[in-house]
């Protein structure tokens, strides 16, 4: 049942996977702004050299070429929705139209009122035909272009899937087994707590496959991390003190899933677990002007061994994936000071949506 609606989705790609980019956005406006004076600067030079340059046929040149470009943008902007129901192919073949088109009336119309200049009768059809023809040649190189450079993203976003993929699937067992050892100290101590705490683990896993994406919103990951910590009071009891300062953050806000339980796991198991007293772990999480920041704090005990490979690698991973979903913004430090050890993690995230992708 499950496969369905997923064929459905392939069949009728999403408007955001159209190969023709939005075209209404201010950094693709300036892009073709740009380009299209660059056009104007060819077209004027290809022209015979005099001795005065002719900055007014410069000026009414470009105020052309820009027509066409404001005006094309427009429209294909609005008519986006509609295009990237149909075939690349047939969409591409469309907006060369559209162009062409709108080349054409704006040619009639500069040439009705005079715009560039009085115009030999003789000479309009190829003054036709020439604008004609530049405006297909440029509109399907453009065209060409945005195709390829959506077939890039997508490879490269199918590369990062597939990287952020492999890196999840490497933590779940480490965070399986570290759950089974928990278990398992109980099973001597009280048998009734140990089966509880393999059926609070049984729902636990079954959470954590739920959703395979690259992302959860926080509510999830909150419930995920608190469903472990369920697992580890039966066998730390009052040992293990909780502060949670998590109210100002959105519950739809996204972050890579199995992010806060290793960071939790790594606080018990080097903070609490040593301590005969136990200690207090504090959860602080905030969003604000759309960066994300959650630390994870527990006592500091100065221990001989160095912390385990696990450990490591729990940390590396969550800093690979964070670099791979939001990039260079992205930071993962640990520090220790005033007898607290402290993991702090930050990327920014302007959009408030559930991410999550199907694998």
């Amino acid at each position: 049942m499950r496969n369905k609606p997923f064929k459905t989705q392939e069949k009728r790609a999403p408007v955001d996977d159209f190969f023709v980019p939005e075209l209404c956005q201010p950094e693709a406006l300036l892009s073709m702004v740009l380009l299209a004076e660059l056009l104007v600067l060819v077209l004027v030079l290809a022209e015979p050299m005099l001795p005065g340059f002719n900055w007014v046929r410069l000026a009414l040149t470009s105020l052309f070429v820009q027509w066409i470009v404001l005006l094309s943008a427009a429209l294909l902007c609005r008519l986006r929705p509609l295009m990237a129901r149909w075939r690349a192919e047939v969409a591409g073949l469309f907006c060369c139209a559209i162009v062409v088109a709108l080349t054409m009336i704006c040619t009639l119309v500069a040439d009705f009122y005079d715009l560039g200049g009085q115009l030999p009768r003789a000479g309009e059809v190829n003054l036709y035909l020439r604008h004609a023809l530049i405006s297909m040649i440029m509109s399907a190189l453009l065209l060409r272009y945005f195709y390829l450079q959506s077939q890039w993203r997508r490879q490269e976003q199918a590369e990062l899937r597939a990287r952020i993929e492999s890196l999840q699937a490497r933590i779940r067992p480490h965070f399986l087994f570290n759950s089974l050892n928990s278990i398992a100290s109980l099973v001597a101590i009280d048998p009734n707590k140990a089966e509880q705490a393999v059926l609070d683990l049984s729902d636990l896993f079954r959470a954590s496959l739920a959703k395979p994406g690259s992302l959860v919103t926080w509510s999830d990951e909150l419930a995920l991390a608190q469903r472990y910590l369920s697992i580890e009071h039966y066998r730390l009891g009052e040992r293990l003190q909780l502060q949670w300062e998590v109210a100002d953050v959105p519950e739809d806000l996204p972050i890579p899933q199995l992010t806060l339980q290793p960071l939790l796991e790594n606080a018990l198991i080097y903070g609490i677990q040593p301590l005969v007293q136990g200690g207090l772990v504090r959860v602080e999480a905030h969003y604000l002007e759309g960066v994300f920041q959650l630390t994870v704090s527990n006592p500091y005990v100065e221990q001989d061994m160095p912390p385990s490979r696990g450990t490591h690698l729990a940390l590396e991973n969550i800093d690979a994936r964070l670099a791979a979903l939001f990039g260079s913004n992205a930071s993962l430090s640990v520090e220790r000071r005033d007898g607290r050890h402290y993991t702090r993690l930050r990327y920014p995230c302007a959009r408030l949506t559930q991410e999550a992708r199907a694998i």
